[in-house]
């Protein structure tokens, strides 16, 4: 066995280097932990659970019954699209290599930096959320006051502890995530079981869930429901890390595309199923609805406060899981940038750890700019204690956006490539659509600008202020930074995907 994954491992530098490449990281990361990580990172736990409300709010019950099943369609389509691209370009730069090799370096560029803004708003969003669950609890036990400024404080602890454990090096973590993938399915089934047969007041009847027309909100049901999708949404975010993390993937070819579109559709199954138990253990909507944290509200009311505690602190731990994955998954983006001399100071965040053999600074520097993110919104509610939009929805929003326009820009650059007849099915790596690839993708597409948009009108103008923001710093970088430093990456500059198909084959002869 071991001179097989030896033998592979020589197969997978081989091809990394084609991609003009040398082997760096440690690629020891078998199929399910490639897996886990994305699973770990989208975190059914996270996403569903610190949203509950929003979607509640917004869809009432029917969002869980009807949004989350018509999310994680669309989601699915976008996943398998991705792993098409993961498995013809195998290499940690992802998204911004495969824009690169499919259009060009500014293509590459620019997917790179609105892939680099998304990211920091997952990270920031699925920490923030561990200390919206974290800090409750613990000013119940040492009994203190919750508010802003201790979530704040737990937020920086949490992204510390991080940053720590992903410095240490990948091995440890890929054993993290192993767990985490089975922890999140056994702690959904406790959940479920308890809420099956422990409740107060009982189950509600399973139509429930498919109960549409009622919203807690001031908006007309049909676009308070479409504003509700953001919980789905947000929640199938970050299966990218599975691609990011493919240069440290044995057989990467194969398992990260798996790892990629079977990271979404288990998410998409167990998420189902925890949100029907939770929602049928409603005793008051409205109350649900209006609480500070509706998931925290319905479980302490379903389960009681001793037993209700315990499972919240059992879920508070998976966040924390998904949460080491994403750091994972923003610095290898960073480090594949950067040593493409993308970044400013790109040598600083391309330096690979001697003993660790991990992109130390471009972690600490996710988990910065993931704490400057939470900093800012802080500041801005000081100055303004008016605003209504919460800070999860306001991260969650950038994050969205962020990241699924970058997952669309090589889609789109595939299909041009496609119909120009510079990317072909001989292009195509072992995963891949077959002949049902084009459809996919135009789908693909199409909710991808639905959604985008969707995520940054009012009430969540906010974070498209924020993007807007962003964008414009990107155009600056591009004239400042773009023409005199970044000569695009390897894979652009020295080949195609016409030159690499070429040297496999003398490869093989």
């Amino acid at each position: 066995m071991s001179q097989v994954s030896e033998q592979q491992r020589l197969e997978d530098k081989k091809d990394l280097n084609r991609f003009g490449y040398a082997q760096e990281l440690l690629r020891s990361m078998g199929g399910f932990s490639n897996f886990a990580i994305s699973f770990s990172v989208i975190s059914i736990l996270t996403g569903a659970v610190s949203l509950y409300g929003h979607g509640l709010l917004y869809g009432g019950p029917g969002m869980m019954g009807f949004g989350w099943p018509l999310v994680a369609l669309f989601v699915i389509l976008v996943a398998a699209s991705m792993a098409e691209l993961a498995s013809a370009i195998p290499t940690a730069g992802a998204l911004y290599h495969w824009a690169s090799l499919l259009g060009n370096k500014r293509w590459g560029w620019y997917t790179a930096w609105i892939n680099l803004i998304g990211q920091i708003g997952i990270v920031a969003g699925i920490d923030y959320s561990v200390a919206l669950f974290a800090d409750p609890l613990l000013a119940s036990v040492f009994g203190y006051t919750s508010n802003d400024t201790t979530i704040l404080i737990v937020f920086a602890i949490i992204l510390l502890s991080h940053g720590i454990l992903n410095h240490v090096g990948i091995k440890l973590v890929a054993k993290f995530n192993d767990i985490s993938a089975w922890y999140h399915i056994i702690i959904v089934a406790v959940l479920v079981v308890s809420l099956a047969f422990f409740t107060n007041s009982g189950l509600k009847p399973l139509d429930y869930i498919f109960q549409v027309g009622q919203t807690f909100s001031d908006k007309p049901y049909a676009f308070a429901f479409l504003i509700g999708l953001l919980q789905a949404q947000w929640t199938f975010t970050g299966y990218d890390a599975s691609a990011h993390t493919i240069e440290e993937t044995i057989n990467p070819r194969i398992r990260a595309p798996w790892g990629i579109f079977t990271s979404v559709a288990y998410s998409f199954v167990f998420g189902f199923i925890m949100l029907v138990f939770v929602t049928l253990s409603i005793q008051d909507a409205s109350a649900a609805a209006g609480a500070s944290n509706a998931f925290i509200y319905v479980i302490t009311e379903a389960l009681g406060g001793t037993f209700g505690n315990i499972l919240l602190w059992l879920v508070t731990l998976a966040m924390w899981f998904c949460g080491l994955s994403s750091i994972t998954s923003f610095s290898r983006m960073m480090y594949a940038f950067s040593r493409d001399k993308g970044m400013p100071f790109s040598k600083q965040w391309a330096e690979i750890s001697r003993k660790f053999r991990t992109p130390a600074k471009a972690i600490w520097l996710a988990v910065i700019l993931s704490f400057i993110l939470a900093a800012i919104d802080y500041i801005l509610k000081l100055i303004n204690p008016d605003n209504t939009v919460g800070t999860i929805v306001f991260m969650t929003a950038i994050s969205v956006v962020g990241l699924y326009v970058a997952y669309g820009i090589p889609m789109l650059l595939r299909l041009v490539a496609q119909a120009k007849g510079k990317f072909q099915p001989k292009h195509l790596g072992p995963w891949n659509l077959g002949k049902y690839g084009r459809l996919i993708n135009v789908i693909s597409l199409l909710w991808i600008v639905f959604i985008s948009v969707l995520m940054v009108i009012p009430p969540n103008q906010n974070a498209g202020y924020a993007l807007i923001g962003m964008f414009i710093l990107l155009i600056l970088m591009d004239l400042l930074y773009y023409n005199k430093h970044f000569e695009g990456p390897q894979a652009a500059l020295k080949t195609s995907m016409k030159d690499i198909l070429k040297r496999e084959k003398e490869l093989e002869s």
